[in-house]
């Protein structure tokens, strides 16, 4: 009997098909199954997608331009606007919150700069007592002016003729008060100008309306004009109100003012002040001052020369019937302990400027006064021919001079005329009320 073979049957088509959807469908389910890394992927995704709408949506606002040449970047301009706008209204910088607490507390330049005079006077009376508050017998700062005195001076004198010098040392040896600020050293003048910059620019702004300078028509300034023009509002008073602040509290005496242009100007303040003050009058040979000029601002030897006559006439007649004390460049170089004591003494017994608070030492002076800053000397007579025996006992004596043809004609005329006022200062005559001046 024949054994039959098995009976091998293909798996149905359908079985395949329904096998191979199977896989498929356990494949698609394994990418569904989330693990910790693919967690955090999709959430920082998400979150930077929103972001990335929420910085965007503003533009998706923004209509669409029709038939206009967009720049790049033009869409952006009007949200990064705002964005600035919003920065800007943080006090984000040290500058703006300082502005800020000043504004708070109703603080000005103004106040700032006030109370830093009062701050640097407060120390520098305190400097003074500590120091020397056994040296004086009387007087002293803080004192307030008596009936009948002086509550302080003004040193007058042409530019570049020691007033500094003069100054510094009533100021820094014997506690004469300036106030302040004052003008600093220069190159010309390390130890200081002894000048108040509110004084300095007020007399500026008194000439300068008259298109007058310190070195420039200074003929032409007129007095009464400067005081209309102060009535009226035509010139800015701000620096001058500062000053007279200061010279009318009776409590700042004894100050010193000093300003070559007070030369011009000491009739337009005059009147403004509380107390008349009494007068340093000093001077300096004129070719020194020409000299001096020369090399500072290049100015001739013989405009050098007019303006000084020009000053020297102009503050002794302006000084008129005040009280002056009399002195020279030549007279505080030779002896200066000796002669700076004695224009103190005569200010007090004759003008009754208050005493000092303290006396002046060889110690102060030699701190102070350097013969070698005292520049352009002038040249030693010796070998030198005399051009003129003025009024019997006074040589003028020839120079040397680079001005030719006539320039030089005038530069010797006007020397010969500066000369002649030079002698006439030593001898008192040029004081006089009667003194007659050349004419230029």
């Amino acid at each position: 009997m024949e054994t039959p073979s098995p009976k091998i049957h293909a798996r149905p088509a359908v079985s395949s098909r329904r096998r191979r959807r199977a896989i498929q469908e356990q494949q698609f389910a394994s990418y569904l199954t989330f693990g910790r890394n693919i967690t955090v992927c999709l959430i920082l995704f998400v979150f930077i997608y929103a972001l990335v709408l929420l910085v965007i949506f503003p533009l998706l606002k923004q209509e669409a331009p029709h038939e206009q040449h967009i720049q790049r970047g033009a869409i952006l301009k009007p949200v990064l606007k705002r964005a600035v706008e919003k920065v800007k209204q943080l006090p984000h910088t040290p500058g703006q919150l300082v502005a800020e607490g000043r504004h708070s507390e109703h603080l000005t330049d103004k106040h700032l700069m006030e109370a830093a005079d009062q701050e640097m006077l407060r120390l520098r009376t305190n400097k003074h007592e500590d120091m020397q508050q056994n040296k004086v017998d009387g007087g002293g700062v803080g004192a307030p002016v008596k009936l009948g005195e002086r509550a302080g001076f003004m040193v007058l004198g042409m530019h570049r003729s020691g007033t500094s010098m003069l100054a510094g040392l009533m100021a820094t040896g014997m506690g004469y008060i300036t106030g302040g600020p004052l003008i600093g050293g220069a190159f010309d003048n390390v130890k200081g100008f002894f000048e108040r910059l509110d004084v300095v620019y007020q007399n500026d702004e008194f000439m300068n309306k008259q298109s007058v300078w310190w070195n420039l028509n200074i003929v032409d300034y007129d007095t009464e004009k400067a005081l209309q023009m102060k009535k009226d509002g035509t010139i800015d008073f701000t620096n001058g109100k500062k000053a007279l602040k200061f010279y009318n509290d009776p409590h700042n005496s004894p100050w010193l003012q000093k300003d070559p242009r007070q030369c011009l100007t000491l009739k337009t303040w005059l009147p403004l002040m509380n107390n008349e003050p009494a007068i340093v009058f000093t001077y300096r040979h004129p070719l020194e001052v020409a000299k001096s000029l020369k090399t500072r601002e290049e100015m001739p030897i013989s405009r050098g020369l007019r303006l000084w006559i020009l000053y020297n006439k102009a503050a002794l007649d302006n000084s008129r019937g005040l009280c002056i004390v009399h002195s020279s460049n030549e007279a505080i170089l030779a002896e200066p302990l000796d002669e700076i004591k004695r224009i103190s003494r005569e200010l007090t017994d004759q003008c009754h400027v208050p005493k000092p608070p303290h006396d002046l030492t060889q110690d102060d002076v030699d701190r102070f006064v350097d013969r070698a800053l005292q520049h352009n000397k002038a040249d030693e007579n010796a070998g030198r021919a005399v051009l003129e025996k003025y009024d019997g006992n006074c040589d003028i004596y020839d120079y040397e001079s680079d001005a030719k043809g006539t320039d030089k004609t005038l530069e010797r005329d006007l020397y010969t005329k500066a000369m002649r006022i030079f002698c006439d200062l030593k001898t008192g005559k040029a004081q006089n009320n009667s003194y007659e001046w050349p004419q230029l």
